[in-house]
């Protein structure tokens, strides 16, 4: 006869009612790091999301305790939200100050948008946010380097994805400077020697 799941939680030392109640949670685990990958740049891989999100769920499971009137899922669903957000903040280099005028600028250029029905101007940007539009520039400044570009491409002839690493020299004498270096010494060896 199955335990109901109120049971089962005060019961952990169990191993196949821990392995059941983790497989029932892991759906939950994939929707919350989906809704959070939405609103990532594209370079975040959405599995290292989900891995973060199974460790919360097993911290979770370790964690919970019944007497407190909550139920299980619930309980999870705050854990697994609170891993997957760490360990975004752990890739982060980016201060969450300098992420949270990101924020106000992206705010501020949106409603200006909307205003003016076209883009607004980085005069018109500074105004909004009440500074000076040297400080803005050297805020895009600052904000500019939290980007991360791909090094993965579109090829346009190929129609396919196209990962830029794999141009990348493997040894440092492989690099165009050495090349072009080796060049220039087969030509001036090859005067001396006529």
């Amino acid at each position: 006869m199955r335990k109901n799941t109120a049971q089962a939680y005060t019961s952990w030392q169990e191993k196949e009612e821990r392995d059941r109640i983790l497989l029932e949670q892991l759906p939950q685990v994939r929707y919350l790091a989906r809704r959070i990958h939405e609103r990532l740049p594209r370079h975040v891989p959405l599995e290292d999301l989900v891995h973060a999100g199974v460790i919360g769920l097993m911290d979770a499971l370790n964690k919970f305790d019944s007497s407190k009137h909550v139920q299980f899922g619930s309980y999870a669903k705050f854990r697994i939200r609170g891993a997957i957000l760490d360990s975004l903040r752990e890739m982060d280099w980016g201060p969450r100050e300098l992420r949270r005028k990101a924020r106000k600028v992206e705010e501020a250029h949106r409603t200006l948008s909307l205003e003016l029905s076209r883009a607004p101007t980085e005069n018109e940007v500074a105004a909004e946010l009440g500074m000076t539009l040297q400080e803005l520039q050297h805020l895009l400044g600052e904000l500019d380097s939290l980007e991360v570009g791909s090094l993965r491409i579109e090829s346009p002839w190929a129609g396919k994805e196209e990962d830029l690493c794999d141009y990348l020299p493997s040894a440092p004498e492989d690099t165009p400077y050495f090349r072009c270096q080796r060049s220039e010494m087969k030509e001036l060896l090859a005067r001396v020697i006529a």
